[in-house]
This record gives C-alpha cells, structure tokens and sequence, in this order.
C-alpha cells in the first residue's frame, strides 16, 4: 500500500517555487536574522594519522577531509626527515620499508606546491591494534537475589572536547539483560566515556529504572548545538546519576515495585516518570531534563494493551532513536517509541541550551486517519538519509519512511523485520534503495528491495517464512552494484533480483571495508572474512562479540587513517576495548567516510536496538565514480 505517493511532486513544486521567490527578492527574511551556513554541520577533525608496524616496514594512514580540495597531495615525514620523493597525490596510505617502532611521523598536506600546516606527530602500534583500558563496573544481585556480571556492550563516539579526534562512548550491559518479551529484574546500564588513550572521563548511572536490553537504551552521540563537542542524548528515570554525581528525580524511587503491584510483571518498569535528557559530552554532567515524549500513555495492562498491543510491556517499550538534518543544515535530535503496532517519533533542536520541540508523528493520530497505514511497519532498526533529495533527511523506519517535516512519506505495507540496508546499491539507477527483510510469513514479499524516496518495489520474492537477517554490500566483482542475499532463502541476488551466484556468503552480519579494494568483506562474530579469495581475512584472538547470537563488534566505523574502517571489539575480560585498524596498502583514495553525512549518522545510530552496519550515500564499490564531494562545513 502507497500512501502519499505524489509528495516528490508536491515537494519539487514548493522547491521551484521558493527559489523563484527568492531570485525575485520576496523572501529575503529580515537583517536580524541568522541565516544558516551552506551545507551540513560537520566535525572538525585531524588527519587521524595512524602508524603500525608490519613485516615489511610501517604502514602509515591518515585521512583526507571532504572539504580537501581535488588536488590536495601530501608530505609524509619519519623523525623530521621527509619519506616519499615527490608529494603523495593517489592515496592517502604509504608503506616506509626504513620505519621501525622507534619511528615517530607527521603528514603535510601539499596545495599548489606549498606544503601546509603539519598534522599531529604519532608513534608507532607494535601490532595492529590499540588498547584502550576501560573500568569494569561490579557485578551486583537483583532484587531476586539474582546474580550478575558486566560486559562492554555497544559503543559509539564523538568529539567530546573539541581537539579533533574521537572520544568513545561506551555501554555496560549487565549479564541479565532482558529482552523486552522476558520478565525479570536486570542490573543497572551505565554509560562510559573514554579517550583513545584510555583516559576515563565519565560515567553515567540509568539507574534501577532504566531496564537493561537491546531496545531500551539508543543513546544518541553528536554535535548537537554546533559548538565543536558533541553531547549524549539518551532516555533517563528516577535516580539516574549523571557524571558528576548529580541525580535526576526522585532518588528513592523504585518504579520496579509499583509496575509488579499494577499488574503487569516482574522486573518491567512500566510505571513512574519518564525523561529525556542531554548530556555534557566533556564533563558527562545533565543538561537538561524533561518528561520523555512519546510517553507510554497507559496506566493499566488493559490500556497498555488498546494502546501498544499487549498488557505486559512489550511493544511499548520498544525504543528507537537517530540524528537527522531536518533543516538541512543542522542536526536534530529523533526519539521514538513502538513499531509491531503503534509507532510515534518525536523530532527536537538542542539549542542555546534549550530543548524545543519541532513536530511528532503518530500512526493513532485521529487528525491523520491515512497514518494507519504506518502501524505496525518499524524494524528493529532506523535509517536516516536524504531520500527525495531535497537536501533534508527523512527517517527511514523499515517498511514505512518519515518525511523531513514529520508527515508521512511512504508505506510498503509489508511489515516489520530485523534488518534493512539503506545506499546507493544501484549505480546506474536514479536515488536510493532500501533492502529489507521481513518477519511476516503472510508479506507479500519476505526479501525485497524498494526506491528509498516512494516505496515503489524494484524486486521482491514471496518466501512465506521470518526472513531474519540479510545483507547488501558489493561483495562480488562480476556483478555491476551491491549484491543482496537473505538468510535461509540462498543465492546472491543482483540489482533486479537475478540471481548471480547461487551461493551466497554465510554471513549476514555485519560488512565491513577492510582490504586493498573497493569490494566490502563481511565482519561477524570476531572474523572478518571475504566472499572472493583469499576467503579468510582476519580473526583476532581474545576478543568477544556482542549481543549474543546477532554476534556484532562493540563498533564498526572509519575512526582513523584513510578511508577504510576500523573495528572495536572488547577483550574476552572486558577490562579493555582493541580498535582494530587494517595494515593493507590500497591505491585507491577517497575522503573520511566520516564526512559523508549517510555514513556518519550511520555510526549514530548503530547501536539502536539490532545493529546494522553504516553504508554511505553514494555507490562505494567496484566501477565507482568518483566520490561526490559533501556538501559540508566545518565547526571550530
């Protein structure tokens, strides 16, 4: 089912007609106001130079900006002595056969014959991992008398001070966490935050009335309000302890109690005051707080029922949230709750210091009966994107999207599943896609790929079964685009749902840009492997995953050197998180994956409820085009 499916048209028209307006001089706003900067609030960061020793020398990797102009070259220097002969112009990675771990380097970029400021001065990695102490917080007992433990969980980072590089943000899940359908007490989930050379800077207590799982707490990690430093955005209670000890409501409280005495079950929370709260990204300390909206809005099962599905807490306290440029220029903040039934997102500006609210949508809206179309079609996962390509994102939900404006754009109508995969797939096709699985074994279709801006289905195939995974990533080089392959159904599909090969990879994880070529090699569990020969790539030892059998890393994402990705796994013990870099020298040179807005509100929300990869806004694969240059700015 379509729903508002001549908005492009409707949107294209307004777009014309606005900057007929302003070229006649009719919409010039008066003196007073600020107008925004062109393009995207973007980070400032440094090369992110990174140096590793190998058998044949030290590998060397830094980054090139999305601001860097086309015919930026660069100086590499070991001890102050220049390495290369003549100015790095076709990559952003050098292998010096003369290095050694008592090596120290710098960059200088090179424009028009001048060299440059030069970059940080880094020492050389014994291996090809850095470790990063963290603390590991007691294990505790419920009230149950219940035992439990602490692993590092998901992370994401961010710019938390302002000197250019990444900072860590770190979940601790206890050993019972809970998922939604599970009754039982769990331990408290804090929040960590670290440097890259282990310097612990905070840590944030939820507090007994945060429960603990994968679709409770999506804390959200971005440069907000434009000043250089990122906050964290995340749900809070009664008793959550900031990272100076500051406690938010009622200390006291014990919400666990109440919700058992109202009738719903053990160790759900399901009664008491909720709250939204942002963060200090340097100093952990709460900035402001306010009642969390969209609120559950029921006080008994059987109202939790009419209004979420069930009357014991399981679809309402289903929890999604992203970062979106809704204006086009700065981010804002989305929260959002339900997706089997009811399905509400909430869209806010931090700014100045205040929280204001822009607009909400919900599905049960009476004043938009069509919305109805949207229950019931939310993953267990978001995407964000530019999809009608009006230079404003939209929130793409799973089977349904979210204008820019909060309106519905689109629905599929073919349900909820648990993973989806939003890019360019198609080079030679017009806009974006989104591949997606689906649970309902009535959907039409249980695999498909859909247009990113109408809903309008490219290709799908009926599998009359819960299609639980699947993964779109340019895997093999023989076909032109992204390949696309299901878990269960078998082959790898191409860009109109041919069949190229009819095996596909085992995994349907995680894919990851690793290697020397343009090909995405598949992360799960702790290997990385690869589709094409050589099929083993890397497995470390005395790491671990998470979040059980969906098996993914603490984090994927571009964090230093060139453009491929680095990985964060925790130790086996969690008393340390190892982020992985690649050693392989590739000839090919594009900007920081970081300063791609799809890619970097990617890493925002990766750690939302079932982990998906990042994917960029452009095709990055075999017979690319060259990267289209972001239309970004920098903030000091």
């Amino acid at each position: 089912m379509k729903v508002g499916r001549f908005r492009k048209v409707f949107k294209a028209i307004v777009l014309v007609l606005s900057i007929a307006m302003l070229a006649t001089g009719c919409n010039k706003g008066s003196n007073n106001e600020t107008q925004p900067k062109s393009g995207r609030q973007m980070e400032k960061l440094d090369r992110g130079l990174v140096a590793v020793k190998t058998k044949e020398g030290v590998f060397v990797s830094w980054r090139m900006f999305g601001t860097d102009p086309d015919e930026i070259a660069f100086n590499l220097y070991r001890n102050g002595k220049k390495v290369n002969s003549k100015p790095i112009s076709d990559s952003t990675n050098y292998l010096d056969t003369e290095g050694n771990e008592d090596s120290k380097y710098y960059i200088r970029p090179v424009l028009k014959g001048k060299e440059q400021k030069k970059s940080e001065e880094v020492s050389v990695w014994a291996t090809n991992y850095l470790s990063i102490p963290i603390k590991k917080p007691d294990g505790g007992k419920t009230p149950a008398n219940e035992s439990y433990t602490y692993s590092a969980g998901d992370a994401s980072v961010g710019d938390l001070d302002g000197d250019g590089q990444y900072e860590i943000i770190l979940k601790w899940d206890p050993s019972n966490a809970k998922d939604n359908s599970q009754g039982g007490y769990t331990g408290n989930v804090y929040i960590d935050a670290y440097k890259l050379d282990g310097t612990f800077m905070w840590r944030i207590d939820l507090g007994k009335n945060i429960r603990a799982g994968a679709h409770y707490t999506q804390f959200m990690v971005y440069d907000l309000d434009g000043d250089g430093k990122a906050e964290l955005a995340c749900k809070t209670a009664d008793g959550t302890v900031d990272g100076q000890g500051n406690v938010i409501g009622d200390p006291d409280a014990d919400w666990r109690k109440a919700t058992i005495e109202a009738g719903y079950g053990e160790g759900y929370i399901l009664e008491g005051p909720e709250y939204l709260t942002i963060f200090d990204g340097l100093t952990g300390k709460a900035l402001y707080t306010e009642d969390y909206d969209p609120p559950r809005g029921a006080t008994t099962p059987a109202e939790m029922k009419e209004m979420w599905g069930d009357n014991y807490g399981n679809r309402v306290d289903r929890f999604l949230a992203c970062i979106a440029y809704l204006d086009g220029h700065r981010p804002s903040l989305v929260m959002c709750r339900g997706y089997y039934t009811r399905t509400v997102l909430v869209a806010y500006n931090w700014r100045d210091g205040q929280l204001t609210k822009l607009w909400k949508f919900d599905s049960a809206d009476p004043e938009h009966p069509e919305y109805k179309a949207y229950e019931g079609q939310g993953n267990h996962n978001l995407s964000v994107a530019d999809v009608d390509n009006d230079g404003k994102d939209e929130i793409i939900y799973g089977s349904c999207a979210i204008d820019d404006d909060g309106t519905g754009m689109y629905s599929t109508g073919l349900g909820h599943g648990d993973a989806m995969h939003v890019s360019d797939f198609l080079p030679d096709r017009p806009g974006l896609e989104v591949f997606q699985v689906h649970e309902s074994k009535s959907a039409a279709y249980g695999t498909e790929l859909h247009d990113a801006a109408t809903g309008e289905i490219i290709w799908g195939r009926f599998t009359g079964t819960d299609v639980g995974r699947g993964l779109a990533a340019d895997v093999y080089p023989d076909n032109k685009g992204a390949e696309f392959w299901p878990s269960g159904i078998g082959g790898l599909a191409g860009g109109t749902g041919e069949i190229v090969k009819y095996t596909a990879p085992s995994s349907t994880n995680f894919a990851i840009w690793w290697d020397g070529d343009l090909l995405r090699e598949l992360l799960d569990g702790t290997s990385i492997t690869s589709y094409t020969p050589p099929y083993n790539v890397f497995s470390p030892s005395g790491v671990a995953s998470n979040n059980g059998s969906k098996a993914t890393p603490c984090l994927q994402a571009d964090l230093l050197g060139d453009w491929r990705e680095e990985v964060i796994w925790r130790s086996t013990d969690s008393t340390e998180l190892r982020l992985y870099t690649t050693t392989d020298i590739t000839e090919y040179r594009i900007y920081t994956l970081m300063h791609d807005p799809v890619y970097r509100l990617g890493i925002a929300w990766q750690n939302v409820a079932y982990n998906q990869p990042p994917h960029t806004s452009f095709y990055l694969g075999v017979d690319m085009d060259p990267a289209p240059k972001p239309d970004i700015y920098l903030v000091d």
